[in-house]
């Protein structure tokens, strides 16, 4: 590897981590919110709805523009969007009349840079002239798990420290890392993920390959099986350990996050000596062993223990299904890019969806919604397979 794309790869890392900063800061805030500003809890847990409907909505609109602006522009407008949003956070619901708008339109900035980062950071990383670009992906994605987990206990910490009604300047703390990656990014250098002279592929050329909609598939149900679990990990800390629902929702979604991180982090190292395809079938059994362990066994602490294997299986299958996709579409470029993402955040949302529904319609039985739930891991494991064929009759010169 060129030396001179080290830093560019650090770069990403912390593009990442940057991503976990916008999505899970400002949910730790909503009690105070609701004390300071006297926002309904309905109106507040809205920001959470708007930030990811809108980053979906960046994840479609990317395709028509970053190629024409180029991936530095759009890593800077991206990057200056996260910090400039969570300024806002400090300043706008004072400044309005209506707080809640305030907080709406912080939200609104950040969650731009948000969906733009989820986008681009993956194929900067991976035009990067790595040695395995299975392993650095990974790695790479494993950034997010530990900028989730940082932000928790930094936070938590300070507001221990000095109060949580000094929120305003951890939120100015924050935007500090934005800012300070964005002139990162202004100076190192970025490949091209397209080789010279051809020209990435068309959303209607994507569409045309079958194993384009395979690895679509497989992105949502990487999304799916990961927030399935993870949007209710603290409600099994609580009824597993006997905690309380603060304590609860540390250790829950803290322990689902680093057992994700510590699977990723692991490929990162040790990928060049374990085929993706094997790790993620693997990944994926334990992922469906893990929510059959969640639903079927009635030993609560049985359910939590399950709940935290569930983050470990998890950690491959959004890494892993990119590099599949990088392997099996050379010109995919950023329209696959940004499509894989798109799927991958349906997935994100529709996977708690389907749980909580499903509960709901069995009576509010959650074990019930967590078993309807292991259509996804089952689906991505199908979808592992079907990968595989299409590269069989590439390479079989009886073919």
């Amino acid at each position: 590897m060129e030396k001179k794309y080290n830093y560019t790869i650090y770069a990403c890392f912390v593009g990442y981590i940057v991503q976990a900063i916008v999505n899970n800061f400002v949910p730790l805030l909503f009690l105070t919110f609701h004390g300071t500003y006297g926002i309904p809890m309905t109106q507040i847990t809205l920001l959470i709805t708007f930030n990811f409907g809108l980053q979906l909505l960046i994840d479609l609109l990317s395709v028509t523009f970053v190629d024409k602006i180029g991936y530095r522009a759009s890593m800077v407008i991206a990057h200056i969007c996260a910090a400039v949003g969570f300024v806002l956070l400090t300043i706008l619901p004072d400044l309005c009349g209506n707080a809640f708008v305030g907080l709406l339109a912080a939200v609104t900035v950040y969650a731009v840079g948000g969906g733009l980062l989820e986008v681009l950071v993956s194929p900067v990383m991976e035009a990067c002239p790595t040695d395995n670009k299975e392993k650095a992906m990974s790695l790479l994605h494993s950034f997010y798990c530990w900028g989730h987990v940082a932000v928790v206990i930094i936070s938590t910490l300070f507001f221990r420290l000095f109060g949580i009604d000094h929120w305003k300047v951890m939120a100015c703390i924050w935007a500090v890392v934005p800012f300070a990656n964005m002139l990162l990014f202004m100076k190192v250098p970025i490949a091209s993920l397209i080789e010279d002279g051809e020209q990435g592929m068309k959303i209607g050329e994507l569409f045309k390959q079958r194993i384009f909609w395979v690895l679509m598939l497989m992105m949502v149900c990487a999304g799916a099986s990961e927030q399935a679990v993870s949007q209710w990990a603290s409600t099994f800390a609580e009824l597993g350990l006997g905690v309380s629902k603060t304590v609860g929702d540390l250790a829950g979604p803290m322990l689902f996050a680093v057992l994700m991180g510590s699977a990723r982090a692991f490929y990162g190292k040790y990928g060049d000596k374990i085929e993706l395809n094997q790790f993620m079938a693997g990944s994926s059994i334990l992922c469906i062993m893990s929510y059959l362990c969640i639903s079927l066994v009635p030993n609560p602490v049985i359910g939590f223990v399950g709940c935290a294997l569930c983050g470990l299986s998890v950690g491959i299958m959004w890494p892993g299904t990119f590099s599949k996709a990088t392997a099996s579409i050379a010109r995919g470029g950023t329209a696959m890019f940004a499509l894989l993402a798109l799927a991958g955040d349906v997935g994100c949302s529709g996977g708690p969806t389907v749980v909580g529904m499903v509960s709901g319609a069995l009576g509010d039985d959650l074990k019930k919604g967590i078993l309807a739930g292991v259509a996804f891991p089952i689906l991505l494991l199908v979808g592992i397979f079907l990968c595989k064929m299409p590269m069989k009759k590439r390479t079989d010169p009886r073919v």
